[in-house]
């Protein structure tokens, strides 16, 4: 009896527990855990036993139920460590600094880095998942890495709806070939998770706002494919202010019905090294597949990730005859008009502005 008795003792003294229960803030190890929506902090009790967070369920039940703040845990993925007591983990959910960050993917982002002329670099959608993928433990994915995987994995694996399918595959070897695939939004993406898996998360759940919209069935009411809408509404959030993206929607769709180049800045932009909103001649003059001074119709591809709302603006245009529109001045005032003199009227406006004023 008295061997059993010291037997005991020693267990719970090296597993550093009492009543069943860890010592302590943890031994320094890292941890992920996942709270997922729609449940709550008691539900992922048996994964941290799992994963050697806290010693027992029963002890995490314990202190989440006495702890009126957990309640109000959001969903996402935290940073914990091994060996913690069931109080300290659940005070460790409540840690704004061990909350992982969610992937905020902007309205009119691309998938590559951006540069602006006198300014900073707008992060890519591959920059942007891999700082995700590095706030947890020493290794990381690299914006590369995942350019490489979006560039060579197969579509269908990756989630992309049929309708993408052929435009993607025919680009096959190129990291842009998903632009205007993820839609703006907030993620909450597993940092451990593999570069395949996160593009996969983010462009099934794309597709499947997209098809929400009834994106395939208003295409053809307006007589595009629903890729040609997604690139025509990726011209919409970068070319449109707020409050006018289905009177830019209606000019798209009567330029190409005329047919009529559509001349917009942002096509010239995205295959420039250096971005700012005045193009220069020569910048126009450049043939690439998306610059729409150069080419007839819309892009080759979307130039940007749309929002839901320039997806359904397209899907939606306003009624009018126009067939130009300018911002006049630096407020962002824009205007609409059916003929070119009118328009030019409002140029030299936005010109004597300085809206068009190049810094190159």
């Amino acid at each position: 009896m008295i061997l059993a008795l010291i037997a005991a003792a020693m267990y719970i003294g090296m597993m550093g527990q009492s009543g069943g229960d860890f010592r302590g803030d943890g031994n320094g190890n890292t941890v992920l855990a996942e709270i997922k929506p729609g449940s709550t902090l008691s539900e992922v009790g048996p994964s941290l036993v799992e994963k050697g967070v806290v010693s027992s369920n029963e002890a995490f039940q314990s202190a989440a139920a006495t702890t009126p703040k957990a309640a109000d845990i959001k969903p996402g993925f935290y940073k914990l460590q091994e060996k913690m007591s069931a109080q300290s983990a659940v005070e460790a959910f409540l840690n704004p600094e061990n909350k992982v960050d969610l992937l905020k993917v902007p309205t009119g982002a691309t998938l590559m880095d951006s540069k602006v002329v006198g300014g900073d670099t707008r992060f890519g959608i591959y920059s942007l998942v891999s700082s995700i993928t590095c706030s947890v433990g020493d290794s990381c994915l690299s914006a590369e890495e995942i350019a490489n995987v979006a560039a060579t994995a197969d579509p269908v694996s990756l989630g992309v709806p049929e309708w993408a399918l052929e435009p993607v595959q025919k680009a096959s070897g190129d990291p842009k070939r998903l632009e205007g695939l993820i839609e703006p939004g907030e993620y909450v993406v597993d940092p451990e998770a593999s570069a395949e898996e996160t593009l996969t998360q983010l462009i099934s759940a794309s597709a499947e706002s997209f098809a929400n919209t009834g994106i395939v069935d208003r295409a053809a009411a307006i007589n595009l494919s629903p890729y040609e809408l997604l690139t025509a509404a990726s011209l919409v959030e970068r070319e449109a202010p707020a409050g006018e993206f289905d009177k830019v929607a209606r000019v798209i769709l009567n330029r190409l019905a005329k047919p009529m180049r559509l001349e917009f800045d942002s096509t010239v932009n995205y295959g420039l090294d250096e971005q700012e909103v005045a193009t220069t001649d020569e910048d126009r003059a450049r043939e690439t597949p998306w610059n729409t001074y150069a080419k007839d119709g819309l892009p080759a591809t979307p130039i940007a990730s749309p929002s839901i709302e320039a997806v359904t603006a397209m899907e939606n245009p306003a009624p009018g005859n126009w067939l130009f529109f300018v911002t006049v001045d630096k407020d962002g005032t824009t205007v609409f008009n059916d003929t070119f003199e009118q328009h030019m009227a409002d140029t030299q406006k936005a010109a004597e502005s300085g809206v068009l004023d190049s810094n190159r």
